[in-house]
Formats: structure tokens, sequence, C-alpha cells
């Protein structure tokens, strides 16, 4: 029976292990979130478990000495000697939970819930706090509540490029 487990690997070579797993012909799955780097030139997704990512494996037929090979890889974690699985409730809420932030428009949008206070920091309305209201689907774009002159909020589509938290 096939069982997932943790494995850990080297700093800042997950998505490596994870095509290296995937080489070897086991399931790998490498949560990771998209972010919007300051510099255009470096990575545009993180890790969601930094030095991990999970392998779905028959573990009697492939043996654990397999795991101690892969480039990058520091073998699976385990307890005394034996590797843990994980149960496959929680490495699909983990899926769950990384879709639903990648649905959210990324890492700029973790833990943002609507209702919370923002700024815009670029375009027609740079310099205003409005409120969040939510992430729009598929174009990376928000949608903000910004209160102006009346006391009624209109609400602004922005890229989210264009917005950030108050925290």
């Amino acid at each position: 029976m096939q069982r997932w487990y943790a494995f850990r690997s080297k700093p800042n070579k997950e998505e490596f292990v994870s095509q290296q797993v995937q080489i070897q012909g086991i399931e790998a799955y490498y949560p990771h979130i998209r972010v919007q780097p300051v510099n255009p030139r470096s990575r545009k997704s993180k890790p969601y478990f930094p030095g991990y990512l999970f392998v779905r494996v028959e573990l009697s037929q492939v043996g654990q000495s397999i795991f101690q090979w892969i480039p990058g890889g520091l073998g699976l974690v385990g307890f005394g000697g034996n590797p843990a699985p994980v149960e496959d409730e929680l490495v699909n809420g983990i899926r769950t939970r990384v879709d639903a932030i990648a649905q959210a428009g990324g890492e700029l949008f973790y833990g943002l819930k609507p209702g919370d206070e923002v700024y815009i920091k670029s375009g027609p309305f740079a310099g205003y706090h409005a409120i969040f209201d939510a992430g729009l689907p598929g174009k990376e774009r928000v949608r903000v509540l910004l209160q102006l002159l009346s006391d009624r909020s209109i609400p602004v589509e922005l890229s989210a490029s264009q917005i950030r938290t108050r925290r």
C-alpha cells in the first residue's frame, strides 16, 4: 500500500529534489506558493514548508535507501530510524490550503481577509487606504473598497502588485 512520507531536502533544493524523485518514478508533492518579488529575476515561488516535500511510495517495494542517494535529498523523516508515514488527509489538507492561497493571489494575500485594511502604493489611487474585499482569480487582481468623498465605499479592481498590507 502506498503511503505519503515527508522527505527532507537541502536548503533551497526542494523543487530540484522533487524533480529527481519523479525521475525515479515516484510520486512527489512539493507545496509552494507564488510570491511577488521586488527583483524580477528572483524566484517566483517559495516552498510552503522550507526543506521538505512529500513522496508517495510503497516503502516495502522501493526500499528506504533510494532516498539516501537522491541528489539534494537528506532522507525520509522518521523516528527511531523508521520513516514515519503522513496521513492522506493531512496531505490533502495542505493541497487545499496551498490552492486557496494560489486562488487568493499568492503570498501577498496569505492571511488577508475581507475587511482588512490595505494601502494602495501605486496607480491613480496611490496613497489611499482601502479595505480588502476579495482576490480575483486568474488575473492577479484584487477588489478593494475605497471611500472617497462620500460615506459610500466604491469597489475598485486593482493589480495585486498595487497594494500592500498595513501590517
